[in-house]
Parts: C-alpha cells; structure tokens; sequence
C-alpha cells in the first residue's frame, strides 16, 4: 500500500531490492503515472501487488523500498502519506508472505 501526495504529474519508478554488504539485488521494479487530485493536499490511494524473487535470510541483509522520479524537476511532486487518515489515507506499507 502506497497511498501518496501529488504535487504535481509526475511518473514514479519503484524498486523493492534487497541489499547485502555493498551488493544489491533488484526483486521487482515498476512504474506508474500520477496526477495531482482536484481535491488539493489530500493522499491518493494506491495499492498494488508484486511477484519479488524469493530470497533466503542473510545476518545483515536489508530491504530497500526505493522510489524516484526522473521526469520531474520537483523533489516533491510525489509524497509517501506519512499523515495516515489526517490526509484521507493510509501510511504506506509492505505485506511481505509468511
């Protein structure tokens, strides 16, 4: 669950990755285009399911959400809503399978 603030149209590119040391393994990666709402400063529901490489458990490996926007010239033409319900939304998170 992904729910956002749009400042701006702006096309966002995701990674999911797991990183060990200095090496980093991209598990799904995918990108999606946003628009601002009409409503003005309020969170815009996003949830989506992906398929990530399973991989097994190594003492000090990290999982990395990484998240960018390479057309746009504004650092926050998309927001995760750290605000929860006071922007209409919910905070974002990642379900991982038992």
């Amino acid at each position: 669950m992904l729910d956002c603030i749009v400042t701006t149209s702006v096309d966002v590119k995701f990674e999911l990755m797991a990183r060990v040391g200095a090496d980093s393994f991209v598990l799904a990666t995918w990108s999606k285009h946003f628009d601002p709402l009409a409503t003005g400063y309020d969170a815009q529901p996003y949830e989506i399911g992906k398929a990530a490489d399973a991989i097994d458990f190594i003492d000090g490996a990290q999982l990395v959400f990484r998240y960018s926007a390479p057309s746009s010239a504004r650092a926050d033409a998309w927001i995760p809503n750290g605000d929860g319900k006071l922007a209409h939304g919910r905070i974002p998170n990642i379900t991982l399978p038992n």
